[in-house]
C-alpha cells in the first residue's frame, strides 16, 4: 500500500512519525509532502532515508481573498502532480490539500485534527466536507462535521510521548541541567498561523516580569518562533531540535503561549502554563486541566494570575513527583495514538465498522 503524508508543521511529523515507521517496516510505501519551513526536511531525513520526500516549495501567502484562492489552488495542484507520480492508496493530514487531492484522485482521505473546528473554521470549512473521515479527541467538538468523525481517547501528543515510543533520556539535554539545579523552559510562539489572527500570547514586558521570577530557582532556557530581544538572548536553547522533548520532560516547568508544547509538557508530567487567547476555546487543553490538572490556562486579560500561578507552583513540595502521578492516571485512560494509527489504516474500512459499532475496542491500544 502507498500512503502519502502531508506535513505542514514540524508538531504534523511527531504526530505521524512513528506511524510512518511502523507503516515501513509492514511493506508499506511512504511519502511525506511538505512545506520548506523550519526544521521539517531535517526531522523527516533523520527518521528513515527510505521515505520519499516531496518539498513543496510555495510562495509566501498573501492576504486578501484572491490571493488566498490562488494560494490553495497552487498548493493542491502541486500535492495533486506529485501525487500522480506516487500513485497513494492513502491521504493522511491535517491540510486542506490532503482532503482536496484524495477527492479528485478518488482515494481515502484521514484528516487528523485535535483544535475544535470553530477555533479553525476557514480550513474547517474547506477542509472537512471532502475529508473521507476526520479523525479527533473525543474532547474535540467538529461542530456540523461531527457526524463524520471517528472519535479516540488520546491526544495526538500520545503518538510520539506515550511511553511505548519515547523513553525520556537524560543525556542528551545534560547541557541544560547546570551544577543539578532546576531549569524552565519559556516558549514564544509567533502565532501567525490563519487561526492566530487577533490573538495575543507573552509580551516582552510579561517575559521581563517571568524571567525575574524564575531566575534565582534555577536556570531558564527560551525557545522562540520569533525574533526575540537582545536581553533574551542569553537564556536562548541550545539544543538539537530531536531533543526537544527530552528537555520538556526533564524541565521543572513549561510556561509559554504555544498550544502543542504545552500539551507536550502535560503528557510529559512536567507543570505547563499557557498564556494566550484560545484559553477556554480548545476541548483537549481544558481536558488536560480540569480532568488531569497538568496544565493551566491564563486568559491574557489576566497576567498576574500567570506570575501568582508560577509562584504557586514553584511553593509545591516535589513538584515534579505530583506531576508525575498525574501522568500515571492519564496514560491509564487514554491510548498509544501512534499504535491506533497504523491499525485503523491497515484494516480499513472494516476498522470504521469497528469504531463505529464499538468504539471501545480503542482500549486495545492503551
Amino acid at each position: 500500500m502507498n500512503i502519502l503524508i502531508e506535513l505542514n508543521h514540524p508538531a504534523h511529523f511527531h504526530l505521524f512519525k512513528n506511524a510512518a515507521t511502523s507503516f515501513l517496516a509492514n511493506g508499506h510505501k511512504v511519502a511525506v509532502a511538505i512545506k520548506e519551513k523550519d526544521v521539517l526536511a531535517y526531522l523527516v531525513k533523520s527518521l528513515n532515508k527510505n521515505i520519499e520526500i516531496y518539498v513543496r516549495s510555495t510562495k509566501e501567502k498573501k492576504h486578501g481573498f484572491i490571493h488566498n484562492v490562488i494560494w490553495m489552488l497552487q498548493s493542491d495542484y502541486k500535492l495533486y502532480k506529485f501525487s500522480r507520480k506516487f500513485k497513494p492508496d492513502f491521504f493522511m493530514g491535517s491540510n486542506f490539500s490532503t482532503a482536496h487531492v484524495a477527492k479528485l484522485c478518488r482515494k481515502t482521505s484521514l484528516l487528523w485534527s485535535e483544535d475544535d473546528a470553530k477555533e479553525v473554521l476557514k480550513i474547517a470549512r474547506i477542509a472537512f466536507p471532502y475529508a473521507t473521515y476526520l479523525i479527533n479527541p473525543v474532547s474535540c467538538n467538529n461542530y456540523k462535521w461531527d457526524a463524520d468523525s471517528i472519535k479516540h481517547e488520546s491526544y495526538h501528543e500520545l503518538a510520539y510521548l506515550h511511553p511505548s515510543h519515547f523513553t525520556p533520556d537524560v543525556s542528551r539535554v545534560k547541557n541544560l541541567i547546570i551544577d543539578g539545579k532546576p531549569y524552565f523552559i519559556i516558549r514564544f510562539s509567533s502565532l501567525s498561523a490563519h487561526h492566530d489572527k487577533g490573538k495575543g500570547g507573552i509580551t516582552k514586558e510579561l517575559a521581563v516580569k517571568i524571567v525575574e521570577k524564575l531566575k534565582n530557582h534555577g536556570n531558564i532556557f527560551i525557545t522562540s518562533e520569533r525574533e526575540i530581544e537582545p536581553e533574551f538572548e542569553q537564556y536562548r536553547i541550545q539544543i538539537d531540535p530531536n531533543d526537544m522533548h527530552h528537555a520538556l520532560y526533564y524541565a521543572d516547568m513549561f510556561i509559554g503561549d504555544s498550544q502543542t508544547m504545552t500539551a507536550e509538557s502535560a503528557v510529559l508530567g512536567t507543570p505547563a502554563l499557557r498564556f494566550n487567547d484560545f484559553v477556554r476555546r480548545l476541548g483537549y487543553l481544558e481536558e488536560l486541566e480540569f480532568r488531569y490538572d497538568l496544565t493551566y490556562g491564563i486568559q491574557t486579560e489576566y497576567p498576574e494570575k500567570l506570575l501568582a500561578k508560577i509562584d504557586e507552583i514553584l511553593n509545591i513540595p516535589d513538584g515534579k513527583a505530583v506531576w508525575k502521578q498525574k501522568r500515571k492516571k492519564l496514560l491509564e485512560e487514554k491510548i498509544n495514538l501512534a499504535d491506533f494509527m497504523v491499525w485503523f489504516v491497515e484494516n480499513y474500512p472494516e476498522s470504521v465498522a469497528i469504531m463505529k459499532k464499538n468504539p471501545d475496542y480503542q482500549f486495545k491500544f492503551r
